[in-house]
């Protein structure tokens, strides 16, 4: 607020500081204002300056700074004299006694400050915005203004006597949360290095070479750069939905289920778990195979090499999971060692390029960098069935590596800005790392082994590049040979200046891999079960230690890892865990282009080097890798992919995470909304769509069965509820109340909307409701009410509104329907009785004319047996569910009303539970021409295309009603009628101006013949249908039928 008179504003502080003076329980005055406040001094150095700052002018406040302060991460505004502390605090980083913490949000002082006067309101705060749930801390709950409004006294006097606040429960939780040891990693240890380390696994050292002398060294670089592309765009992807909010731990799942939702993010969870399992056994399989070569070559096989794979691998991944159970600490220190060895071991084999060969490196086909062996290396040479996507299906594994950081984000320090950096960053390190050594390929495909394979002089050569280098390996076409880079998968180790080093970089390279995966699996599969999303698996998400360890699914991985390990045959495996990753990918791609295209508030990632066209691109891209790579293995993952998503989509887990999916829900909904506006009504897609006024839904279940059953999957249906009495005790019941009564319509399978208004009276909140329902075309044309079954015991104000809505319905051209059923709609006593109301306890004081409880009605149900009462009420208000026997339904369309009449029942007719009624129609006619009146409804309805049972020609619907009728009709009417001409002028008068709703004598004069009709229709309906067990009278506004 910036002050225009200086003067006004001092003498408005100092009587408001005299008011305070003199009432120092200003706030416990319940004649105070409610928005008056007390003013506390702006210096609390000394008692001195607080009277002089009374009498002085007021603080201009500053602006907001924009600028790039503080590194553009702390933006404060500041008080007169307060600059200077904030630049203390920023420059020495202390706290003085003087300075106050510009994140102490807290504390008592802080609002004094901040404000000049003691606010129940707070300022914006972190723990205000919090999921339930969040691991980063509490969520606490803002004052509401009831609390603001009525309650300031007692917070007030709460703070003065320094009792704890829900800021300090928060500094307490985040104290005892630094107290527990959790281990957080930066991007540089949680996330660049473990991707390094999983990309550069098994296929860097021991099938690159074999993947080069395939491809060749051109195609060789594209199948690196398309697995690159495709990671990529993932990564990108990643990076964006990573950023879009707080990040917990579950990796991919966390990330797709958050961002499509639990139908996704469930199927696709247990698949890239079951996935990272799997890579377990492929980078376990690459170092057993490694060391199975070792002993071949010392000739110290223990069976033979397939069952000393699974031995070697068997006790590799034993000793893996006990590092693992360890924790995630002796984990990371293992992963920094093993990264060391393996950029040792990398740089060892360029240096081994450039080091001069000998004889024995040159008959095994290694002859230095040679023009002649980079041109023969340069184009494909595929063997054995192989082809670009089968050896592009075993290097792909190589890049899965990518999320080995996103999967552990719950380890993280600060999963927002770790994930992108570290994930690109060791995207693009590995890749410039797996192109040059494709690049450097010194290696002719195919070598003896045998230095005396020379070229002798006068021998012919066969043109290869070995050939002209002096070595002729020309035997190696007719017999296989065991050297070159078609044959022999120890080739970086044979080019290397140090063997031994690039073994050990094979083994820091497969066991890295293998022990990030082996962390990966349980993490995400723990996070799926913590979830819920399988009730069966639940079992899984209990963690033990300080890093709430997931033990039980170590196991669980570990004995998947052992299963695949029992195959022993890498090139086997590799295809499996291709589709499941591209699967895993296509969805995160898929997820970051539906959060942008779903346009949501909510999708605000701070990683701004995105396309959602591009993460669709990648999504495509995954897809169709997949059924290049194995159509079959595709089809399979798409199939149990599938069958994951129908079966979390049939249990529906009760979560809310705010997915683009609902948002792309509204979406499509408002833009169907908006252009159902410009669709012209026309008569052929009438449809009745109902505003029934039924109350609460569980209190009147019968008339919205019935609305329902014409209504369900053909037009809009709104139950409605109306709230009279005290406005501040009606709203705040009706706010708690919607959203669950909207979810009892969803329980119970009711395709209903539930709205609800507050009114000084039921009429105009019905008023209210018949004119603002709806939206565009979407709106109600039908009004259902149930029929006034007490309007006999009722007051006349009650009678009168009742009415009145009647006549309000068609002055706003809605379509009328009253329903009534002998034991009545309302079953609130039942529920009262049962203890499962869930009105208010003051219901009858509150909603008198709405729920119609009255002493009479208590004393009745006092006066019968409860049970027997209980029992009656409860069948009737389950009728309408239950499936109608063969029966017939009375349609009485006497008058032409627009169709509602014969549309209502034909509605009913096809219905499942109404399917074997059939349609009697009762229609007005003339003695002399019944057969003539029949014919000519038949061939109207015929037109209609309305199936009938059978036409009754009501012939003395125009004769006089009998005495007993009329005799009825006035005994009925008498309580209401004024008898003017009993009664002289003046109290005539007085009693049309106190009780203007009595019927006069003129007026019974005049609707007399109006009223002869209806009696004579009373007569006929129990004379036609005596045994009637429900009685709907429809009327309508003229619309016509087609």
């Amino acid at each position: 607020l910036i002050p225009q008179k200086s003067k006004q504003i001092s003498d408005l502080r100092s009587s408001l500081k005299m008011s305070m003076n003199n009432s120092p329980n200003v706030f416990l005055d319940p004649n105070a204002n409610r928005f008056q406040v007390n003013i506390i001094n702006e210096s609390h150095d000394n008692n001195e300056t607080s009277q002089e700052d009374v009498g002085s002018d007021p603080p201009h406040y500053e602006e907001t700074s924009f600028t790039d302060e503080a590194h553009n991460r702390l933006r404060i505004s500041y008080r007169p004299g307060k600059r200077e502390l904030y630049d203390n605090f920023l420059q020495n980083g202390e706290k003085t006694e003087a300075s106050l913490h510009p994140y102490d949000t807290h504390t008592k002082m802080y609002y004094l400050q901040t404000f000049g006067h003691n606010t129940v309101d707070p300022v914006p705060k972190i723990d205000y915005y919090r999921n339930t749930g969040s691991v980063s801390g509490n969520k606490l709950s803002r004052p509401s203004l009831l609390e603001i409004h009525e309650q300031l006294a007692k917070v007030t006097e709460r703070v003065a006597n320094g009792e704890s606040t829900a800021g300090d429960e928060t500094v307490v939780s985040k104290e005892e949360e630094n107290k527990t040891g959790f281990v957080k990693f930066g991007w540089v240890k949680g996330v660049l290095v473990r991707c390094m380390l999983n990309i550069w696994g098994v296929m860097l050292f021991i099938r690159l070479s074999w993947i080069v002398g395939q491809a060749g060294i051109g195609l060789g670089v594209i199948i690196i750069l398309l697995a690159t592309m495709v990671t990529s765009i993932t990564g990108l992807s990643t990076s964006a939905i990573a950023t879009n909010g707080f990040v917990r731990g579950g990796g991919a799942y966390y990330l797709i289920s958050r961002s499509l939702g639990p139908e996704f993010g469930g199927s696709i969870g247990l698949i890239f778990a079951f996935a990272n399992a799997v890579a377990v056994a492929m980078y376990v399989v690459g170092f057993a195979e490694t060391v199975v070569e070792l002993l071949k070559e010392s000739d110290t096989l223990m069976v033979d090499e397939s069952n000393d794979i699974r031995i070697i691998g068997t006790i590799t991944v034993v000793c893996l999971l006990g590092i693992s159970v360890a924790g995630m600490e002796w984990e990371a220190k293992a992963q920094v060692i093993l990264l060391v060895v393996l950029l040792v071991a990398i740089a060892n084999f360029f240096i081994g390029t450039v080091i001069p060969t000998n004889n024995e490196k040159k008959a095994r086909g290694f002859f230095n960098y040679q023009a002649s062996i980079f041109a023969e290396n340069f184009g494909p040479d595929f063997r054995s069935g192989e082809g670009f996507f089968s050896v592009f299906a075993i290097f792909f594994p190589a890049a899965t590596g990518i999320l080995a950081g996103a999967n552990i984000s719950g380890d993280l320090k600060d999963p927002q800005d770790a994930i992108p950096k570290g994930t690109m960053l060791a995207i693009l390190i590995t890749t410039v790392a797996y192109i040059g050594v494709a690049i450097s390929s010194c290696v002719v495909r195919d070598a003896t082994g045998n230095i005396n394979d020379t070229v002798v002089p006068g021998m012919s050569c066969n043109g290869s590049s070995a050939c002209s280098l002096g070595y002729d390996f020309s035997r190696c076409a007719s017999q296989p040979c065991d050297y070159g880079l078609m044959n022999n998968f120890q080739v970086m180790s044979m080019v290397s200046g140090f063997g031994p080093l690039i073994t050990a970089g094979i083994f820091s390279a497969t066991l890295s891999s293998a022990l990030a995966s082996l962390v990966s699996a349980p993490k995400v599969f723990q996070a799926l079960c913590k979830d819920n999303v399988y009730k069966g698996l639940h079992f899984f998400a209990k963690g033990y230690g300080k890093n709430n360890e997931p033990i039980r699914g170590y196991v669980l991985t570990f004995v998947i890892a052992m299963a695949f390990i029992l195959i022993a045959e890498l090139n086997t495996i590799a295809p499996i865990i291709s589709n499941f990753f591209l699967a895993s990918y296509a969805l995160i791609n898929f997820s970051c282009f539906h959060a942008s295209y779903a346009k949501s508030p909510g999708w605000r990632p701070a990683f701004r080097y995105y396309n959602m066209w591009v993460s669709l691109f990648g999504a495509l891209l995954c897809c169709g890798v997949m059924f290049v790579i194995n159509w079959w293995a595709a089809l399979i993952t798409y199939a149990i992919e599938f069958f994951l998503y129908i079966y979390v989509t049939y249990k529906k887990p009760e979560v809310n995470w705010g997915s683009s999916t609902q948002a792309l829900y509204y979406i499509n909904a408002l833009d169907s909304a908006l252009a159902l506006t410009t669709v012209e009504d026309h008569v052929k897609n009438f449809r009745p769509q109902c505003i029934a006024l039924t109350g609460a839904p569980m209190i009147r279940p019968a008339l919205l069965d019935i609305t329902h059953t014409f209504t369900k999957n053909n037009g809009l249906c709104i139950c409605c509820e109306v709230y009279t009495g005290p406005r501040k005790l009606c709203v705040k019941e009706m706010n708690s109340g919607m959203a669950k009564k909207q979810a009892w319509l969803t329980k119970n399978k009711r395709k209903a909307f539930y709205a609800a208004v507050a009114a000084d009276s039921f009429r105009d909140g019905v008023r209210s409701l018949l004119q603002a329902s709806g939206l565009g075309r979407m709106k109600p044309n039908t009004l259902v009410i149930g029929f006034k079954k007490d309007w006999r015991n009722a007051t006349a104000t009650q009678v009168e509104n009742y009415v009145g809505i009647i006549h309000d319905a068609f002055d706003f051209e809605l379509g009328m329907i009253i329903v009534r059923i002998s034991q009545g709609f309302d079953i609130s006593q039942v529920l009262q009785v049962q203890g499962t109301c869930y009105l208010l306890p003051h219901l009858s004081e509150i909603l008198p004319y709405f729920f119609l409880i009255t002493e009479s009605t208590i004393n009745t149900i006092q006066s019968m047996h409860v049970g027997e009462f209980n029992q009656k009420l409860l069948e009737a208000s389950t009728q309408f569910k239950k499936k109608q026997g063969k029966g017939t339904i009375d349609i009485w369309w006497l008058f032409d009303d627009g169709g509602l009449t014969i549309l209502i029942p034909y509605i009913l007719t096809i219905r499942k539970k109404w399917k074997n009624c059939k349609l009697r129609i009762f229609t007005g006619g003339k003695v002399n021409r019944i057969e003539e009146e029949k014919l000519v409804m038949a061939s109207l309805l015929s037109k209609f295309r309305i199936k009938f049972a059978d036409i009754n020609i009501i012939c003395d619907i125009n004769i006089k009603p009998n005495k007993e009728s009329w005799k009825f009709f006035e005994e009925m009417i008498e309580p209401y009628r004024l008898h003017e001409s009993c009664k002289d002028i003046t109290t005539a008068e007085k009693l049309k101006r106190e009780t203007p709703w009595k019927i006069t004598d003129a007026e019974l004069e005049a609707f007399k013949e109006k009223v002869k009709p209806c009696l004579l229709f009373h007569m006929c309906t129990f004379s036609y249908t005596p045994d009637r067990i429900n009685l709907a009278i429809l009327f309508m506004v003229p619309v016509g039928l087609t």
